[in-house]
């Protein structure tokens, strides 16, 4: 099958500036306490149901560390080999794969938890569907998901391109991910915004949506 430019692109972006990357977003990650702040109730909701976790577009790997010392079994995905190239040598005790989000090397309903920490935010919008249905696929029924993105202010906005400085990215309402997760079979559990005042380089807000694939009757 043809892989999509805007995925060989996303690819060979983040190949190239794998390093500097790291250097920037995983000190970021550490001292930024509200970009972390969802993470942890998602933690203990998967710890209650069971499950491994996938860390899904995982980068240089330090979220899925993070979750790993939360007590989940986690592991991470990433569509740049030089990331998880880096991930492997920065988290040794941890397992990376290369992977993309459209077809996960998984079968139906293998985890019990899944992470997109920012990783939607290359797709182009009318492709995210296909996204939201396999990380429906991959989850157990009862299985938690955590969607981070950078966000608009108007919730009846439509996906917006901007400058990521890596790759090309969009940035959504939570209003539309949410509807396009209800339409993927997956409930809305609770979502966090921070104020766009909280971005110093782009002045957007950031997002957190939390969701849950129903469980199995009986």
């Amino acid at each position: 099958m043809i892989e999509p430019d805007f995925l060989s692109t996303t690819r060979t972006a983040y190949d190239a500036v794998a390093d500097t990357y790291a250097e920037l977003i995983s000190p970021k990650f550490a001292s930024t306490p509200l970009v972390r702040a969802m993470i942890t109730p998602f933690a203990e909701l998967v710890r209650a149901t069971g499950g491994r976790v996938a860390d899904l577009g995982c980068g240089p790997g330090h979220v899925t560390a993070h979750l790993s010392a939360l007590g989940l079994d986690a592991f991470g995905v990433d569509l740049s080999a030089e990331m998880v190239a880096l991930a492997r040598r920065t988290h040794p005790e941890l397992r990376f794969e290369e992977g993309s989000m459209f077809a996960l090397d998984l079968p139906d309903e293998a985890l019990g938890g899944v992470l997109s920490n920012y990783s939607i935010i290359h797709t182009p919008p009318e492709r995210v569907p296909e996204v939201f249905a396999e990380f429906s696929r991959v989850l157990a029924p009862g299985g938690h998901l955590l969607v981070a993105f950078q966000a608009h202010e108007d919730p009846s906005a439509a996906p917006e391109a901007f400058d990521h400085t890596v790759a090309l990215a969009y940035r959504w309402s939570p209003d539309h991910v949410a509807r396009l997760l209800r339409e993927a079979g997956l409930t809305e559990v609770a979502r966090m915004v921070i104020s766009p005042d909280e971005d110093e380089k782009r002045g957007f807000p950031q997002a957190f949506v939390l969701a849950r694939k129903p469980a199995a009757l009986g």
